[in-house]
């Protein structure tokens, strides 16, 4: 037997051996599981038994904290498209938005059946000014790809950054069939929640791009032009709003309903209720209102 011979043996012969050691594994923690259904503290002892043997056995040496907070994304991300668990830095740094300002690139980002899907670039931005559309696909930051499991949260902390910092994003575009790249420029982001202007002379115009802290307090103040104006209908644009704080919603939709108006019950599964009762003026509950949205509205 030559010695590319004895290569190629030793090449199938350790991959069926590796083989071997993952059906293994499969089955026996296969069959913990199994009997773990019915009993919470039988899993969490399936689950510190398989975090044993791949601390001891795995080819390379790992970080248990990193393993558990792999496993904690797979268990929240099993609930559904829109629940997953943010790390101290990333809740930190999902605070950073609902304050209005933070150094990025400008983009609305949402998940859609795992990928990171571009609501919207906000006017005026890195992203915006680049040409990045609504519906673009981010499937790259740097040389990071974003697979399924990295998460939102993740894909977003990124693609911030200090200001003046480089990020180039490789993008997937319905119309185009090879990916687009755009490098881009950190900026320092300060979102504008609320926006208005009058049309005709009559027709009061707000958008509100997102929830944040101040919306509320700035939704008050345009509507307070608007009514000075003497505007006789409104138009409230809530187009590629993804979101944010639900107080905040609360509040913006107690500006247009009357004192002691349910605005949003909470229910939990055990059977607590709260309720959020609106304690707005009522003026505008008589204006006609046309709300506008789209996919990209929460």
């Amino acid at each position: 037997m030559n010695q590319k011979t004895i290569r190629r043996v030793g090449i199938v012969f350790s991959v069926f051996t590796v083989g071997i050691l993952t059906s293994v594994l499969f089955i026996k923690i296969w069959g913990g599981a199994v009997s773990a259904q019915d009993d919470p503290y039988e899993g969490l002892k399936v689950f510190t038994e398989v975090l044993s043997a791949i601390q001891k056995s795995y080819v390379e040496p790992v970080k248990s904290k990193e393993l558990i907070e792999g496993a904690i994304n797979g268990m929240v991300g099993t609930l559904d498209p829109h629940s997953s668990y943010m790390p101290p830095d990333m809740y930190k740094e999902s605070q950073i938005d609902t304050k209005g300002e933070f150094g990025g690139l400008g983009l609305q980002v949402g998940a859609k059946d795992g990928r990171v899907v571009v609501i919207a670039p906000i006017e005026g931005t890195p992203a915006d000014r680049a040409g990045i559309l609504a519906g673009d696909i981010i499937i790259q930051v740097d040389e990071q790809v974003l697979a399924k499991e990295v998460g939102l949260m993740e894909a977003v902390h990124r693609m911030r950054g200090p200001k003046g910092t480089r990020v180039v994003l490789t993008i997937e575009r319905e119309d185009h069939k090879t990916p687009l790249t755009f490098e881009l420029v950190r900026e320092t982001i300060v979102v504008q929640s609320v926006k208005s202007k009058v049309f005709d002379g009559e027709i009061g115009y707000v958008r509100i791009t997102q929830f944040q802290e101040q919306t509320a307090h700035d939704l008050a103040a345009a509507l307070a032009k608007l009514k000075a104006a003497k505007v006789h209908s409104l138009i409230l644009d809530l187009r590629n709003n993804p979101g944010g704080l639900l107080n905040s919603s609360v509040e913006v939709s107690e500006q247009f309903l009357e004192d002691g108006n349910l605005v949003v019950s909470v229910k939990t599964r055990d059977g607590k209720k709260d309720d959020y009762i609106g304690h707005g003026g009522g003026f505008w509950k008589d204006v006609p209102m046309v709300v506008m949205v789209n996919k990209g509205s929460a």
